[in-house]
């Protein structure tokens, strides 16, 4: 199978396990001029922005690997743009990360802040 294909089906599952746990999805696959976010949804008083990765294995290494700093900082300049755009989300903002893999899905909440644009992991 394709990169493309897995990433979509990786994408569909964090979709359907998000919602599962009430979150409910705003966008999906928002794109602008600085990058694009895999989900938009929301959760309570949250505006979450989530980065999906799918790895049928660790050949290549761990799904939160490809997670880098530089990817980070894409994310959060594409999510304060968003919310530039759309002022009537007044609400806290969180990131997270959905890994889809053969073991399952795994949630990290809270997986990084606007802070940690541009710093190395901590996972």
């Amino acid at each position: 199978m394709n990169n493309r294909y897995e990433g979509i089906v990786g994408e569909e599952t964090a979709v359907e396990y998000l919602q599962a746990k009430g979150y409910k999805i705003l966008e999906r696959n928002y794109a602008n001029k600085v990058g694009e976010i895999d989900i938009i949804a929301q959760d309570h008083d949250y505006i979450v922005f989530v980065e999906v990765k799918r790895r049928l294995d660790d050949r290549y290494g761990r799904a939160l690997e490809a997670v880098t700093p530089a990817k980070i900082a894409k994310i959060v300049r594409c999510a304060e743009w968003y919310l530039t755009a759309h002022r009537q989300y007044n609400a806290d903002v969180r990131f997270d990360i959905v890994t889809v893999g053969s073991s399952g899905v795994e949630h990290l909440v809270n997986a990084f802040t606007r802070q940690d644009a541009g710093r190395r992991n901590h996972w």
